[in-house]
């Protein structure tokens, strides 16, 4: 049985059930060490010290074959503070990149995230992406960041990071599809600016001005204060709404079996697993023809981002109509790959 030291420096939720996920159905070895996921700069940056004192309690009388670290993992360092682990292959896993993530109203611009991900992958062994778009935009982001450098650098690092970076999806298991409640549509993302949940409003306020009778699922995690975008969608559609919150794992696959229609206005979107569980469950995607959909959805379920209306003409066709399109198989098939991965060890 491969001994793997799991690495995950965020443990946002999708994160966390990746990991829950490989520890359950890939039979291994492992020891997981996991940080809170907030404190996002903190973490990045500083995982190597918050792991200072507990990776030499995992290791003590127990030796990984195999380290597998998300790329918030600061893993060059670690490797340079314990040499137990210097030699250890590692494959690191992209659920997103630093190079491609929007940077929201307020936030302080530095290259240090980028950096941890562009030392990570050039120590690894293998470079692991949730998607296409993912791996692309990381490459093109490598390439843009050695054109501002100013001197003393290495020639295409492309070409050297390129041969060991794949597509390996997070797992995805599907949702049952249930009774579907007409004119139903589902908000599963989070209340954050890259779901640009404005854009939702703009959408919902062009349903109703062409008198559309529609139905709201707002679900997907929020802030303590309300964000004024979903006080205002509470305000002008209360009677519209008939799910509100972050409901129990049954109650949200009820939700999603029952929606006609799930709605994405992302702005940063590598795998949207969100929408991947939706779409299994058979509700239709309306999505932005931008980041990870365009590998996933034909062009019909897509508008070009910041239409609005274009998305309103969707989702008035797919009401009417819903007709269902099968989830993507690269996606909804991945836990195949991951026991591929873990037999080639």
């Amino acid at each position: 049985m491969k001994k793997i030291l799991l690495l995950s420096a965020y443990k946002s939720d999708s994160h966390a059930s990746w990991v829950k996920w490989l520890t359950q159905n890939l039979s291994a070895d492992w020891r997981v060490l996991e940080l809170p996921g907030r404190y996002y700069r903190w973490r990045i940056r500083g995982n190597p010290l918050s792991w200072l004192d507990e990776l030499p309690a995992q290791l003590n009388g127990w030796q990984p074959e195999r380290i597998l670290a998300t790329s918030m993992v600061d893993i060059a360092t670690i490797k340079g503070l314990f040499p137990q682990l210097a030699a250890v292959p590692v494959s690191y896993y992209f659920h997103e990149n630093q190079f491609a993530y929007p940077q929201g109203e307020g936030q302080h611009n530095s290259v240090d995230p980028q950096m941890v991900q562009l030392y990570g992958a050039l120590s690894a062994d293998e470079c692991l992406f949730n998607s296409q778009f993912n791996l692309d935009t990381f490459l093109a982001g490598v390439d843009a960041l050695l054109k501002k450098l100013p001197d003393c650098k290495p020639a295409d690092l492309r070409a050297r990071l390129q041969p060991k970076c794949r597509v390996l999806p997070v797992p995805v298991n599907p949702v049952a599809a249930g009774e579907k409640k007409p004119g139903l549509i589902l908000w599963n993302h989070r209340w954050e600016y890259d779901k640009k949940p404005e854009d939702f409003l703009a959408i919902l306020r062009g349903l109703s001005r062409k008198h559309v009778d529609f139905k709201l699922a707002l679900l997907g995690p929020r802030a303590e204060k309300t964000p004024p975008v979903l006080q205002q969608i509470r305000s002008e559609f209360a009677a519209n709404i008939v799910a509100d919150g972050m409901v129990s794992r049954a109650d949200y696959q009820h939700w999603l079996g029952a929606a006609q229609v799930v709605v994405s206005t992302a702005i940063h979107e590598f795998q949207g697993l969100s929408v991947l569980e939706a779409v299994s469950a058979g509700a239709v995607p309306v999505v932005p023809d931008d980041l990870c959909y365009r590998e996933q959805y034909a062009a019909a379920n897509r508008y070009a981002p910041g239409q609005m209306e274009q998305a309103v003409a969707q989702i008035i066709a797919a009401l009417a109509q819903h007709q269902p399109v099968a989830a993507p198989a690269a996606f909804m098939q991945a836990g195949a790959g991951w026991q591929r991965w873990l037999e080639q060890l």
